[in-house]
């Protein structure tokens, strides 16, 4: 496999309130990765409509999204911030992929027939053919490395095969114009950070959602002080004080998910969060908690009130992000249509 530049894409669903996990399990995470690749972050509302979206509060929720990746610390003006919608070339390349892809790699795909349930028929396509739309979305860039979470692993393996079949179906034409071995790279996941995964504040068996019905059970960006601090204190514990290692977390999965957050705010292991807290009580432990997360989640909610109030600044910032997407995607998509064998403007 040729070396290619080193690139990070990722994007984020505008279906719903942000919460913490969404924070602590891509957002934050985002944010750093501008000090080490050149990145781009997509609102992705492609996505979106795979099940039916109010067209009034689709265009609210991609304008939530881009506010919140700007008040995190997200800066416009070194990582591409645009709306997927924006760059043609996402779809384009998903029609080409959808003819590299196989029924039974798609059949494979867990999330569908979770998302779908049991009333499968009525699905859309267009959650059924999601994860091609996602490689495209990766690949429109030669994406090399991609932060996923857990749930998403099973769809970034995909990316890879279709790649992978890509460049084995059509080797002679991407040598043929001048492209090597290879045209598109074998995209590396980023897993990480110390809480990938946030859990429910009411259950933590049960992932952090926008879906729960229980608002106490998560922590949304636009909380003020006051909200988070009540969530918190109400959040679900045991009777046992903290243990001073993490082998104590075990069977206390909401133990484990209290301290994995201050972990992850704090930037710090769980092993830190122990030794300056383990024999603590749980009321001691949330108090030290509830100042931690309205010191770091307090601005960013305040920041992104700011910026939704101020729909043209956002505006103007996906349109200018796009078009820098755009010029990345569109001598590559040309480029396919190359290979394949397609007959195009010049």
């Amino acid at each position: 496999m040729p070396a290619f530049k080193e690139l990070v894409f990722s994007g984020v669903q505008p279906t719903g309130n942000l919460h913490l996990g969404n924070y602590l399990g891509a957002i934050k995470r985002f944010v750093a990765m501008q000090a080490q690749y050149e990145c781009l972050y997509c609102v992705v509302d492609l996505h979106a409509i795979t099940v039916w979206q109010d067209p009034g509060e689709l265009t609210r929720q991609i304008r939530e999204v881009t506010a919140a990746f700007l008040a995190a610390g997200i800066d416009p003006a070194r990582s591409v911030v645009f709306n997927q919608s924006q760059v043609p070339q996402h779809a384009e390349l998903a029609w080409i992929f959808n003819c590299v892809a196989r029924l039974g790699w798609l059949n494979r795909m867990t999330q569908f027939k979770e998302k779908a349930g049991k009333d499968r028929e009525n699905a859309s396509i267009g959650l059924y053919d999601y994860p091609v739309l996602m490689a495209a979305d990766i690949l429109a860039y030669r994406a090399t490395h991609v932060p996923v979470g857990e749930d998403q692993k099973q769809h970034l393996e995909l990316t890879r095969d279709i790649a992978q079949k890509f460049n084995n179906d059509f080797a002679g034409a991407i040598a043929e114009h001048g492209h090597g071995e290879a045209f598109f790279p074998l995209t590396e996941p980023l897993i990480g950070g110390p809480a990938a995964r946030v859990m429910s504040l009411r259950d933590g068996t049960k992932k952090m959602s926008k879906s729960d019905p229980s608002d106490y059970s998560r922590i949304n960006l636009t909380d003020d002080p006051d909200a988070i601090a009540q969530k918190v204190r109400k959040a679900k514990t045991d009777a046992e004080p903290l243990p001073s290692e993490t082998a104590g977390l075990e069977k206390r999965p909401e133990a484990d998910n209290l301290v994995g957050i201050f972990a992850a705010l704090n930037d710090a292991s769980r092993e830190d969060v122990l030794r300056e807290y383990g024999g603590a009580q749980f009321s001691a432990f949330k108090g030290a908690l509830v100042d931690l997360a309205v010191a770091k989640l307090g601005p960013i909610g305040a920041e992104m009130k700011r910026l939704v109030a101020d729909p043209g600044h956002i505006d103007a910032v996906l349109a200018e992000g796009a078009a820098r997407a755009e010029a990345i995607a569109a001598p590559n998509i040309a480029a396919v249509k190359d290979i394949v064998g397609f007959v195009r403007r010049r």
